[in-house]
């Protein structure tokens, strides 16, 4: 029988769980703390819990902490982890940036919201992560101490799989916890708007939308979940909202030539972005197999970039990074030979 694991438990649980063995409601704090704090591997090693206690919290758990299985490293720096989880692997990107240490966090095995350009959608959806196969990702890396900043940007929709992200994001946040500034984190989504509804009420994180066109249509066209939850419905949304001090609203916008990155489309996005404070991210498309789209030239991307810092929308062109190792924006899937 399989140990059910104290990793991604918040401390009510382990408060409950603490009553259960024998312990004083307190003792919570202090197995939270090993976990989430010292991030210690073993049960064994908390060593204020009474032995007695710990064999028999042994019994029936343990702290949910698992190596990766595989690695590679980009001529860059940036590195991609393999690791196994209950419905299959899924990988996670470190990406160093002098004081910065950023990685990049699955939420899914693989992704429901096929959308044309993502290499993680093209394989298919296995099952969501748990919140503590969430957070293993954050603590079993070779790096995790020197994480800066999160993004829940790699493999699956983080707002499908809501609940055991916002679990995840709770251990960060939370005193008891890693005491993570929200503003660390940044949590991105195509817009499944039950999902970001339940996030921007109840989290302080950033967010940021994957636009990747102003045009209700196209956008459909490469993005089904357009369909289902129209852009415009998602910013009339979002207008309800505080987005003007410190919590950061950002659009993703991965530009394709000839399809996306023409005049009209800097107007278009312009006008969808007037009333809003927040800012756009310009991605470079990775090309993947069997996709019939290009990149756009650095001349077009640096126009775009400029038209709309010039009529108001603060943008900017994200830096490309583990392009080689299949490790950049769209390349993620659940492979089980990284090199």
């Amino acid at each position: 029988m399989s140990k059910e694991p104290l990793l991604g438990k918040d401390l009510k649980q382990l408060s409950t769980i603490a009553l259960e063995i024998g312990l004083k409601p307190y003792a919570a704090k202090q197995i939270a703390n090993w976990i989430y704090i010292k991030q210690v591997h073993n049960i064994e090693e908390m060593t204020n819990i009474p032995l007695a206690k710990r064999k028999i919290l042994q019994q029936q758990y343990c702290i949910g902490r698992t190596k990766p299985v595989q690695s590679v490293q980009s001529i860059d720096g940036t590195i991609k982890y393999l690791f196994k989880t209950t419905h299959g692997h899924v990988e996670t990107v470190y990406l160093p940036d002098g004081d910065r240490h950023t990685l990049c966090v699955s939420s899914q095995v693989g992704c429901k919201m096929g959308c044309k350009f993502c290499m993680t959608g093209k394989n298919g959806w296995q099952g969501h992560l748990t919140a503590d196969e969430i957070l293993n990702q954050i603590y079993s890396i070779n790096e995790s101490a020197l994480l800066t900043n999160l993004v829940f940007m790699g493999m699956g929709e983080p707002f499908d799989n809501t609940t055991e992200v916002l679990k995840a994001l709770t251990v960060l946040t939370s005193e008891w916890g890693n005491k993570l500034s929200a503003r660390r984190i940044t949590v991105s989504t195509v817009g499944v708007m039950p999902g970001l509804i339940n996030f921007i009420n109840n989290s302080e994180c950033h967010l940021a939308i994957s636009l990747h066109t102003p045009l209700p249509q196209q956008r459909a066209e490469i993005m089904p979940i357009e369909k289902a939850y129209p852009i415009h419905n998602i910013i009339n949304t979002l207008q309800k909202y505080d987005f003007a001090h410190q919590r950061r609203l950002s659009f993703e916008y991965i530009l394709f030539k000839g399809y996306n990155d023409t005049p009209r489309h800097a107007v278009q996005l312009v006008k969808l972005l007037k009333n809003i404070p927040c800012r756009v991210n310009l991605i470079k498309w990775h090309t993947i197999e069997g996709v019939d789209m290009h990149k756009t030239t650095i001349e077009d991307l640096e126009k775009f970039r400029d038209y709309l810092n010039n009529n108001g929308i603060i943008c900017t062109i994200r830096k490309s990074r583990g392009e080689d190792i299949a490790a950049a924006c769209g390349q993620l899937k659940n492979q089980t030979n990284l090199t």
